[in-house]
Formats: C-alpha cells, structure tokens, sequence
C-alpha cells in the first residue's frame, strides 16, 4: 500500500515543502553563479527514469561550459569540474533542483540514482525489475557508494571498475530496496542522508 500510494504522497508533500525551505540557499548558489564564471545556471541531462522513459534531470552546474559531458563518470579531482563546483558537489548542494523532479513525480526521495542510457535501460531479467521504481535522490547504494568519485580515482581504469564492480552492486542493492521498500525503510535512508549514520 505505502509503494503504491504513500511514496508518491511522501514524494510530493516533501519535495514541495524542501523547495520552499531550501528557497535561501538555492537563491544563494544561483547568484553565485550568476557572479563567478559558470553560467548557465542549471545543467539538463537526459536520464532513464521508471519505466525505462528518460526524463531531463535538472542540477546546478558545476561543470566548465563547453566541457565533454559524454562521459558517464565523474572521478575526484576531474578536470572539468568548476572550483565552486567541487564545493557545491561536496555539500550535495548541486542536487537540490532534484526536489523539482520529484515534485513532477520525475523521481522519489529514495530509489536508485537516475543514469544515463547504457546501464538501468540495459539490465536483463528480475534486474530490470528495478524500473518498476522512480529513480531517487538517495538510497541503499547512494550511501554506500557516497565517496564513489574517490574510490573511482584510485582506479586505473575507472569505466571499466564501475561498470564490472559497482554498477553490479548497485543493481543488487536496489533489487533488496525494491523487495523491502516501506515508510520505515524510506524514513531511515533520508535520516542518513541528512544526519549520516
């Protein structure tokens, strides 16, 4: 009943009123950006979303204007990203217009991390299952792997560790979330977000 019904509710309420609490920091990133090199203000990608249907997922910038955005990872220290970029990504502050995904019912506060197409539309099997879910702002495999981009930088080929590593993982972890998903469940992973373990 509750991932059916009480998800979407607890989506909606929350991602309407984060937008409105959040409305200082998010004004405060925008005229920062609108100061300092950067510009545009947000970045728009196209993600695979429920259903296999992607969807533009919108995010601060943090990226060099005109930067290669073809690749699917991003490793500490990467090259393209701005220095209020590395600040903003640290704080998660890139994500907040996320809440405005959520809000169109785009995405869920919990649920895998939207990708882009190569990895989600790909999977085969009770994998693909995983569709049956809006992708999320966090989630099982979204606290386990909060310092991928470092783990990704000791590699010497990062690509291939995170699709012959990780990405399997994650797929694991979000086949138990959708098995297991409650309000109980989704109530603990943003408690961790927000305030870690």
């Amino acid at each position: 009943m509750y991932a059916r019904y009480g998800k979407r509710l607890l989506d909606a309420v929350a991602a309407e009123l984060g937008l409105i609490l959040l409305l200082p920091i998010i004004l405060g990133v925008s005229l920062f950006l609108l100061i300092n090199p950067g510009r545009p203000l947000f970045y728009f990608q196209s993600r695979v979303g429920r259903g296999g249907k992607c969807f533009s997922i919108v995010k601060f910038r943090t990226m060099k204007d005109g930067c290669d955005d073809r690749l699917t990872i991003t490793v500490l220290g990467d090259e393209r990203v701005t220095p209020a970029g590395r600040i903003f990504r640290s704080w998660k502050l890139d994500e907040i217009p996320q809440l405005w995904n959520v809000l169109k019912g785009e995405m869920s506060l919990v649920g895998p991390r939207p990708d882009v197409s190569g990895y989600y539309d790909r999977l085969q099997g009770a994998d693909r299952r995983i569709l049956l879910l809006r992708p999320g702002l966090t989630g099982p495999a979204t606290l386990k792997y909060a310092d991928e981009e470092a783990v990704l930088a000791g590699q010497a080929d990062p690509v291939r560790y995170n699709d012959e590593i990780i990405f399997p993982d994650k797929v694991g972890l979000n086949r138990c979330y959708l098995d297991e998903c409650s309000l109980g469940l989704d109530l603990r992973y943003l408690r961790m977000t927000l305030f870690g373990h």
